[in-house]
C-alpha cells in the first residue's frame, strides 16, 4: 500500500531553465519511526554494478536518498547533495542514490538518463535503479528527495529535510542533514526534533 503523505501543498521550484510553476502537489516525508532496520536491497547501479545494503556495512552511518532526473525539488538541492557526499565520505558516511519513479510515464527518470546525469554531475556514490519499486514500498518512501540515515547499527536515526530552504541555499539557516550526519559520526544521536523533506511524489508504476 502506498504511504500517505504527511501535507501536501503546491509548489513553485527553480529548474534549469529558471523558475517552473505546477499545479501539481508537493507532499513531504511521513513522520519518521526511528530506530527502525534499513531494508535490505539488492540493485543495479549505473556504473554497471549491483549494490546491496551489506555492501556498506562497513560505513558507520548510511545515507539513502530517494531522488530522481526530472524532480526541481531535487534539481534545487543537488549541488548540496553532491556537496555534503564530497565532505562526509571521507569521514565514513556512505551516500547511496535510489531512482523508483515510473520511467514508462517519466523517460527523464529512465535508467540510461539516470547514467546520463550520475556522470554528468560526477555524483561520487552509487546510483541505483528500483525499476520494480520494490524497495521504495520497503523503505515506505514518499517523494523526492526523500532522505534517510541510518547508524552503524542500521537503524533509522534521521529522515527529514536537507536543510530550511531548500529553494534559496543562500538563504539556509539550519543544516539538518549535516547536523544529523555529524553527531552519529561523532557517536550521538541527532535531534528528534526532525522536518519532513518536500518533494514531488514518487511516481507509481500503475499496472
Amino acid at each position: 500500500m502506498d504511504a500517505m503523505p504527511a501535507r501536501t501543498r503546491r509548489f513553485v521550484a527553480r529548474t534549469d531553465n529558471g523558475w517552473y510553476c505546477s499545479s501539481a502537489m508537493a507532499v513531504s516525508s511521513s513522520v519518521p519511526s526511528l530506530g527502525l532496520a534499513c531494508p535490505e536491497f539488492s540493485l543495479p547501479a549505473t556504473d554497471g554494478k549491483i549494490y546491496s545494503r551489506d555492501d556498506f556495512a562497513a560505513a558507520p552511518v548510511l545515507v539513502v536518498m530517494f531522488i530522481c532526473n526530472h524532480c526541481p525539488y531535487v534539481k534545487a538541492v543537488e549541488d548540496r547533495l553532491l556537496a555534503l557526499a564530497r565532505e562526509y565520505t571521507p569521514r565514513g558516511a556512505q551516500f547511496v542514490g535510489i531512482c523508483s519513479n515510473d520511467a514508462a510515464t517519466y523517460p527523464e527518470d529512465g535508467f540510461d538518463r539516470m547514467k546520463e546525469r550520475w556522470e554528468l554531475k560526477q555524483y561520487g556514490f552509487p546510483y541505483l535503479y528500483d525499476e520494480s519499486q520494490t524497495v521504495a514500498h520497503a523503505f515506505d518512501a514518499v517523494c523526492t528527495p526523500d532522505l534517510f540515515v541510518y547508524d552503524h547499527d542500521r537503524r533509522l536515526a534521521y529522515r527529514g529535510r536537507i536543510d530550511d530552504s531548500w529553494k534559496d541555499p543562500s538563504k539556509v539557516t539550519r543544516h539538518d542533514l549535516a547536523d544529523a550526519i555529524t553527531a552519529l559520526l561523532d557517536g550521538k544521536k541527532p535531534s528528534p526534533d526532525q522536518v519532513p523533506s518536500l518533494g514531488c511524489s514518487i511516481k507509481w508504476r500503475q499496472d
